[in-house]
């Protein structure tokens, strides 16, 4: 079938895209990428259709269906649409997206090749064609350009009419369409062929299915959970779909399988939405109230908040402070010992059974996870993980919260959203990374966790690489009790670098103790909880311990160069007007959050977010970690002058000759 023709049907109603699928995902390299191909005449694949009755039909979008038999899109989703965008300058109906990724693409008719509109670079040029004005105005428009070129003196006496005709052909373009029929095809059965055929793309998961029957009652219910997790974005907290859909499933049903959701009508799907967004709003008060994870980078539990709504529902939302509490170590330790880090199912169930059984409750649910871990009490050996991507990273964050920590610079205690952008909280390396790698230490014992506290920007940069057995005699003079608040040692001895082992290992054991007075605290005098001491059966905890974290498979940058060298890209980058990206990104599991590495540097939204890939640098990377990375979808570079030349060229658009060294 031609692409104009398949353009009319989705125009006419004839065709469509299931309630099931997942929004609009390509960014501007996959829409470039795609014209390229087509432009080219290679193949891009066909399109797989559900044929079924119009009446009853669950589709995506506000416009009506033709009468009689429709074909919904299983497989060609995000070409089509990337078609209709362009050709037609506008999104079809269905669309849920964000359409720049497809405005204002052009052809440069002597390169041949396709890029998006910069006005420095093409303002001049005629030409760089606009496809989509093109596409509209037909052979009028091909008429229109190959006049306007004739009579400019730079290109008098060459035609351009055979490009501008392919890139017109692309409407022409036949496009094999295979069907799915028959009455035995149900949602179910149609889900299951749409996942084999994309086995090698993003998989409908089970909360799809669910959500796919669910808008089939409820057209808005997408709309409306989205506005919901927008919300919550932002005031700092990253969730998606499954993630409320699940919420909302353990508080309509006390289950965690979407299965649970299939007989249960709109009002019931509303109501159940109203309680868990209600609940959800109350933990990460509760949470960011109590605990101090305030934000996204160090809330390590998402996916014990279905378990928590579902109580707060059956409680009806009131707590005592005991209750409370209780309700928070659990949510705290849960994270902390990666208690959905496996089939995130299966424990949110074994905890509802639990939370829900006769002999069930907040105690029943915090022994649950005693005897699934061993133990609930935390040893100086749990903080031997190093950087931002550790498990027990939030946990130093919640301590000098709960703690009311100081700054070393003003003697205030330390909370997010101190006013005024010098007084934002940042990580400080107590003992400098240069000092400590001029003595050939490696980055994992430079970023370890126990070299860490949280100072706000304005005292972090007046410290700037002073030793501790500089500035820490300052800091006790002017502020008594800021260093202790943030556990320092008080053995002078150990201030000094020569000694910095010795300064990490009293250090873990300054923050073992105060973690464990917190979490006590929390218990309200029911300690018993916590269980026996690991200190009392093993004599190594730090080994472990460091197992216990649960590290993922990441490779060291092993030497102050390389990380110097990321560091100096990353500035690059914001004195180029791009948003800087993440140093020491962790890469997790979106289903279960477990780790699955580390990147040195990375843009997981792309460098112009929503519109491109994500990318990451990786310096003297071994190939599993590679692998990962581009399996999730980062397009990798492994040196500077290849990073650099992806962001002139394909995202700045300064061509490869303007490149400069620095």
């Amino acid at each position: 079938m031609k692409i104009s023709t398949i353009l009319d049907q989705i125009d006419l109603g004839f065709m469509a895209l299931p309630e099931f699928q997942r929004g609009y995902v390509w960014n501007r390299e996959q829409v470039r990428g795609l014209f390229h191909s087509l432009y080219r005449r290679h193949p891009v694949g066909g399109l797989l259709v559900w044929a079924t009755e119009a009446q009853g039909a669950s589709h995506r979008g506000g416009g009506s269906l033709a009468l009689g038999i429709v074909k919904l899109l299983l497989d060609g989703q995000q070409r089509m649409t990337t078609l209709y965008g362009v050709m037609r300058g506008r999104p079809p109906k269905f669309f849920d997206g964000n359409a720049q990724s497809f405005t204002g693409l052009r052809l440069h008719l002597e390169e041949e090749t396709f890029e998006f509109y910069q006005p420095v670079k093409m303002k001049d040029d005629p030409l760089w064609v606009d496809v989509t004005w093109l596409m509209q105005n037909g052979f009028d428009g091909l008429d229109t350009l190959n006049n306007r070129l004739n009579t400019n003196p730079d290109h008098t006496g060459k035609s351009y009419s055979g490009r501008l005709s392919k890139l017109l052909g692309i409407a022409d373009i036949d496009l094999h369409v295979d069907e799915v029929t028959g009455k035995d095809k149900t949602l179910d059965v149609v889900v299951d062929i749409f996942n084999r055929v994309n086995s090698g793309g993003t998989k409908l998961s089970k909360g799809d299915l669910a959500l796919a029957k669910i808008g089939a009652e409820w057209p808005d219910a997408r709309t409306v959970m989205r506005a919901e997790l927008k919300e919550w974005k932002q005031v700092g907290y990253n969730f998606n779909l499954d993630w409320l859909l699940r919420s909302l499933n353990t508080v309509l049903t006390g289950e965690a399988k979407f299965s649970y959701l299939h007989d249960k009508g709109t009002l019931d799907i509303q109501d159940g939405l109203k309680r868990a967004t209600r609940h959800i709003d109350s933990c990460l008060n509760m949470i960011a109230g109590r605990l101090g994870l305030d934000h996204d980078r160090v809330f390590f539990g998402r996916f014990a908040l279905p378990v928590m709504v579902r109580y707060l529902d059956r409680k009806q939302g009131g707590l005592s402070a005991k209750e409370r509490d209780k309700l928070l170590f659990w949510f705290a330790q849960a994270g902390m010992w990666g208690r959905y880090s496996g089939s995130t199912e299966t424990a949110i169930d074994r905890d509802l059974a639990t939370l829900e059984g006769q002999e069930g409750g907040l105690d029943a649910l915090i022994e649950e996870l005693r005897l699934w871990n061993g133990s609930l009490r935390i040893e100086p050996g749990h903080f031997t993980g190093w950087s931002l991507g550790a498990r027990f990273y939030p946990v130093l964050y919640m301590l000098t919260r709960m703690g009311n920590a100081k700054d070393w610079g003003n003697g205030i205690p330390l909370k997010e959203g101190l006013l005024g952008k010098m007084n934002q909280l940042e990580v400080h390396h107590i003992f400098p990374k240069a000092r400590l790698y001029d003595l050939d230490h490696r980055r994992p014992d430079v970023n370890a966790l126990a070299n860490y506290c949280f100072l706000t920007k304005e005292t972090n940069l007046r410290i700037t690489d002073r030793l501790p057995e500089e500035y820490f005699a300052e800091i006790e003079d002017k502020h008594p009790g800021a260093l202790a608040s943030q556990w320092i040692p008080e053995d002078r001895h150990l201030w000094k670098i020569d000694n910095y082992f010795e300064f990490l290992d009293a250090r873990r054991v300054l923050l073992a103790k105060e973690a464990n007075y917190w979490f006590e605290e929390l218990l309200h005098g029911d300690t018993d909880l916590l269980g026996d001491s690991v200190a009392a059966h093993e004599t190594d905890s730090v080994a472990a311990a460091t197992v216990a974290v649960g590290s993922p498979p990441i490779r060291d940058i092993a030497a102050e160069s390389e990380e110097t060298e990321i560091e100096a890209i990353n500035g690059w980058v914001e004195r180029e007007g791009l948003p800087p990206g993440l140093i020491g990104f962790e890469l997790t599991d979106e289903t279960t959050g477990a780790q699955r590495a580390m990147l040195d540097l990375a843009w997981p939204d792309g460098l112009q977010p929503g519109l491109t890939v994500p990318v990451a640098v990786l310096l003297n990377e071994p190939a599993d970690v590679l692998s990962i990375a581009s399996a999730s979808g980062f397009r990798c570079f492994t040196t500077t002058d290849s990073f650099r030349a992806y962001v002139h060229v394909e995202i700045l658009g300064a061509g490869r000759s303007n490149l400069k060294s620095e």
